[in-house]
């Protein structure tokens, strides 16, 4: 019998009281070194992130962690949710999430990577908290998003939770696979009521960030910016005006990529990584 074939990855349960309640968050982690601490998109988890997760020579300098944020994949909503709560991320319960699972976890100054909302975050990290992480990596990351399609549809009792998924498709690039795509699909299919409706308040009103871009410091925190072509949420000039606003960051464009890059095309998405965190541990300050 041959023995089993175990990612690097483990998977357990971290208790930690965020934003006045108690919680139990699922989060993942491979690899040792420095932190990498990775955000998950609007209505999915951290399952998305299984290509870096398993990349042998990210792993070998890198601590990679991803979470499920409350709400989402198997980290489930704080008790009493049921009663009076209409689930609706903000930019400051966002933020305090994540550091508070980052000093939860002892992160020292982690390298924060994010996509889609994760990306949008990431630049808020930056702007009020910069001596906190040691650089934001930002996928599918621009100020702001105007509002396309009603969300309202989002969460209806008489629609079935695979209209997330439908929102979605069209945003994954022509270099996906079938095999990656359905997986990604497959991840918004699961979402929990009104979960993505709620992520996507912080997306399209809450976390405008264009007014303040500039005030982002990179000397203190370094901002790198990577974006699929195929994306008109957060479209390539998107990206590439908030590079303009955010002096000594910098734009790469993704070919064939679309807006979930870390899942659809995990070894596309790598190639254009790589160079990226190399660079930061050369520019990493002790």
């Amino acid at each position: 019998m041959s023995a089993p074939a175990y990612e690097p990855i483990t998977g357990r349960y971290l208790r930690v009281d965020l934003l006045g309640k108690p919680h139990r968050v699922y989060v993942e982690e491979a690899g040792e070194g420095v932190p990498l601490l990775c955000l998950h998109t609007a209505g999915s988890d951290s399952r998305q992130w299984r290509g870096v997760m398993n990349d042998p020579g990210i792993l070998s300098r890198f601590r990679v962690i991803a979470f499920d944020l409350p709400w989402h994949g198997k980290s489930s909503p704080p008790a009493g949710w049921h009663e009076d709560t209409e689930y609706r991320l903000t930019s400051r319960d966002y933020a305090d999430v994540i550091l508070g699972v980052a000093d939860a976890l002892g992160l020292d100054r982690p390298v924060a990577m994010g996509c889609s909302i994760g990306g949008r975050i990431v630049l808020h990290l930056a702007l009020d908290h910069p001596e906190r992480f040691g650089a934001v990596i930002g996928l599918q990351s621009g100020g702001h998003v105007a509002p396309y399609y009603d969300t309202q549809w989002l969460h209806r009792p008489d629609v079935h939770g695979e209209v997330s998924a439908a929102v979605v498709s069209g945003l994954i690039g022509p270099a996906a696979s079938d095999e990656d795509r359905w997986e990604t699909l497959w991840h918004y299919m699961q979402g929990g009521p009104g979960v993505f409706k709620g992520d996507l308040y912080f997306y399209k009103v809450d976390g405008d960030i264009r007014g303040r871009l500039s005030e982002i410091d990179t000397a203190w925190c370094p901002v790198h910016l990577l974006t699929g072509e195929y994306d008109y949420s957060c479209t390539p000039d998107d990206t590439r005006a908030a590079a303009a606003s955010i002096r000594g960051s910098e734009a790469v464009i993704m070919p064939g990529i679309g807006h979930f890059p870390m899942s659809e095309d995990p070894e596309g998405f790598l190639r254009h990584l790589r160079p990226v965190l190399e660079r930061i541990l050369s520019e990493r300050r002790p």
